[in-house]
């Protein structure tokens, strides 16, 4: 796993969201809920959806698996002129980040183990207060074992 450090822009988002915890997961049922629906938000690029999560400050260094966050699922737009009813506009800021690539099938807690365990610690970063996501192709929609998904990571230099 040779991870990419990229700098993304900021990107407007719209989709919906859900309170949940990796006890409490309930990640079925928001991409249940916006799936359907995927298709009748207007002015959308590409056809990647993000699988973002917004953790509160201190997750990672109080970790439990009963802390709740918040999960959203979206699709990047152009603008956000018209969104749909049960919908919402998320504006994810600029920001730097460690991107790995990794097919989905098994490899999800593998990858983050490899992340928070090994790479993070003897690199030259540290997470950032911002939210992580990962980016779903139509493979990975089409639940194609052969789909890879990438994860991103937010982080700041340590010095």
């Amino acid at each position: 796993m040779q991870p990419e450090i990229k700098t993304t822009p900021s990107k407007k988002l719209i989709g919906m969201h859900i309170e949940m915890s990796l006890v409490d997961n309930k990640t079925f049922q928001l991409f249940s809920s916006f799936m359907p629906l995927k298709k009748t938000i207007p002015n959308t690029i590409g056809n990647n959806v993000f699988d973002l999560q917004v953790y509160p400050k201190d997750y990672y260094q109080n970790f439990s698996p009963t802390t709740y966050f918040t999960k959203w699922v979206l699709v990047e737009v152009s603008s956000f002129d018209a969104v749909p009813e049960g919908m919402e506009r998320f504006v994810l800021g600029s920001g730097d980040y460690v991107v790995f690539k990794g097919k989905t099938t098994g490899d999800a807690s593998r990858i983050f183990t490899y992340i928070y365990t090994e790479w993070l610690p003897k690199s030259d970063f540290v997470l950032d207060d911002r939210p992580h996501f990962d980016i779903l192709d139509e493979k990975h929609q089409r639940k194609d074992p052969d789909a890879e998904q990438e994860v991103w990571i937010p982080i700041k230099s340590k010095k």
